[in-house]
């Protein structure tokens, strides 16, 4: 596993075998990346990495500017994990949390510029992420949510989904919390 863009691009990530994560392959990694650089300036961003498991997509996000990362994980030895590869990466705008992703959202008071979850394909509930984060209005307007999830979900038809992106087994739906202004401009 690499970091696959940005100033850390390049740089080996080399969990324990005692991690039990499945990261989001690197192919996939690339392309997402490459759209969401389509999409929004890395440069500033505030972003939530939600089920982090082994950090990968937190790095990312460093990696290309982001102004903050915060990486919630509920794992000891993967919340661990991560705060030892960002202090050795010097990754001083990384903040690594260790809580239970759905406790942590409904306390949240902090608004993101962007989110991102990757729950584990077998734990159930995991679309309650969603509605979590538009009911608490976790992002500012014009936030973007990715969804990490397997082929047997699918978000067709909720109000806040702009795109689908399919890479292998991997499946990424992505919402967007509207911009104030342009919901009153209707």
């Amino acid at each position: 596993m690499r970091i696959v863009g940005g100033i850390f691009k390049g740089r080996v990530i080399n969990p324990p075998r005692n991690l039990r994560a499945r990261p989001t392959t690197d192919f996939a990694k690339e392309n997402l990346f490459n759209v969401l650089g389509n999409m929004v300036d890395f440069e500033g961003l505030n972003v939530l990495d939600l089920f982090s498991g082994t950090g990968s997509i937190s790095y990312e996000f460093i990696s290309r500017g982001a102004a903050s990362v915060t990486s919630v994980e509920v794992n000891a030895v993967h919340h661990n994990f991560i705060k030892q590869t960002a202090a050795s990466f010097g990754m001083r705008n990384l903040f690594a949390v260790r809580a239970n992703t759905f406790l942590y959202l409904k306390s949240a008071t902090k608004q993101f510029d962007l989110i991102f979850s990757d729950a584990p394909y077998a734990l159930g509930g995991t679309e309650e992420v969603v509605t979590l984060v538009f009911d608490r209005k976790l992002l500012r307007p014009g936030g973007l949510l990715i969804f990490e999830h397997s082929k047997d979900k699918s978000f067709t038809g909720h109000s806040y989904l702009i795109q689908e992106r399919t890479y292998g087994s991997v499946h990424f739906s992505i919402f967007m919390y509207p911009d104030e202004e342009k919901q009153s401009e209707k």
